[in-house]
C-alpha cells in the first residue's frame, strides 16, 4: 500500500482542553470509544470539549476484523456508569451527547437496558441535551432493540460498516441483514425517530456496491449517513486496499442526497460521530 496521502494527515491546531477532557474522562472512569478505536479526530474532538463515550466496559465478545477495541474476558456491568456519564455531560457542557458501546453478548440483554439507563440519566440532569447511541446489533432482537427505542434517544445510529459482498471477511460475527432490518425495526417501533448508519470505505468496494448499501439503508428508512475511510489499526487487522481520493467522497455524497439521506458527512477523515451535531441539525 502507498504511502498515506496528504488529505489524510491530520492538522494539530490547538490542544485546547484536551487534558480537562481527559482528567475528568479519568477521574468518572469513562471510556470514550475517540481512544478505544484510535480515532484519527479524537485531539480535535477533544480540545472542543466533545467525546463519544464508551459504555459497558472496554472488552468486546466480537472479533471484527476492522476494530481496534480489545476483545476478551468481559467485567461485570458498572451499574453506577449512568450516573456518571450524565454528570460527565454536565461537566463538559455538551449539547449533544454521543453514547457507544462494545458488544455484550454475554449479557442476558445485551447491555439494551444499560442504554436505556444512560439516556434516562442524562436526561435528568441534562433535559437540554440532544442524545445520540450508537448500538450493536443486539443479535437483532426487536425486544431489546425497543429497550432501547422506548428511552427516547434523539438519534439511533447503528453502522452497516460495509457492502454486503465483504461481510463475511469483516464482520463474521454479524450479518449485512441483520444490521439493515435494526434500522427497520427502529423506524417500527417509533417511526419519528431520527436514524443513523455510517460506512467504511476502502477495504475493497466497488463504488456500485457503496450506491447499492445506500439504497438500502434508505429503504430501511434510514435518516442521516456518515462515509469515511478505513485505516487498519495494525497489521493484524483487515488489510487496506485503497485510498479513497475526496472527490470520489464528493461523489458520495452528492448521491446520498439525492437518494433522498437528510444529512450525509463524507470525507476521509469521517467516524460515524463526528461532528454529530451538525449532522443531527441537518434534519
Amino acid at each position: 500500500m502507498e504511502r498515506k496521502p496528504d488529505w489524510l494527515k491530520v492538522k494539530i491546531n490547538s490542544t485546547g482542553n484536551l487534558n480537562t477532557v481527559k482528567h475528568l474522562l479519568h477521574d468518572l472512569n469513562l471510556n470514550t470509544v475517540c481512544e478505544a478505536a484510535n480515532c484519527p479526530n479524537r485531539l480535535e474532538c477533544f480540545s472542543s470539549k466533545t467525546a463519544t463515550f464508551m459504555i459497558l466496559g472496554t472488552i468486546c465478545t466480537r472479533h471484527c476484523k476492522f476494530c481496534n477495541v480489545t476483545d476478551g474476558q468481559t467485567m461485570p456491568l458498572d451499574l453506577d456508569e449512568p450516573r456518571r456519564l450524565a454528570e460527565a455531560i454536565k461537566k463538559l457542557g455538551l449539547k449533544h451527547a454521543v453514547i457507544t458501546s462494545v458488544t455484550r453478548d454475554d449479557l442476558d440483554d445485551q447491555g439494551s437496558s444499560h442504554f436505556a439507563n444512560c439516556i434516562h440519566e442524562i436526561k435528568a440532569l441534562n433535559p437540554e441535551v440532544s442524545i445520540e447511541v450508537l448500538t450493536p446489533d443486539f443479535s437483532g432482537d426487536i425486544r431489546l432493540i425497543k429497550k432501547v427505542v422506548n428511552a427516547k434517544p434523539d438519534v439511533y445510529n447503528h453502522n452497516i460498516e460495509t457492502v454486503k459482498d465483504l461481510y463475511h471477511q469483516v464482520r463474521p460475527e454479524a450479518t449485512y441483514q441483520q444490521s439493515i432490518q435494526l434500522l427497520k425495526d427502529v423506524k417500527k417501533l417509533d417511526p419519528k425517530m431520527i436514524t443513523k448508519s455510517g460506512i467504511m470505505v476502502g477495504l475493497g468496494e466497488s463504488q456500485e456496491q457503496v450506491v447499492e448499501t445506500m439504497k438500502d439503508l434508505r429503504a430501511a428508512g434510514c435518516d442521516l449517513l456518515t462515509i469515511g475511510q478505513y485505516l487498519p489499526p495494525s497489521k493484524d487487522h483487515y488489510p487496506l486496499k485503497d485510498y479513497i481520493h475526496p472527490d470520489i467522497f464528493k461523489y458520495y455524497e452528492d448521491t446520498a442526497r439525492q437518494l433522498g439521506f437528510k444529512g450525509v458527512a463524507a470525507s476521509p477523515l469521517v467516524r460515524s460521530s463526528y461532528k454529530a451535531l451538525e449532522t443531527y441539525k441537518e434534519v
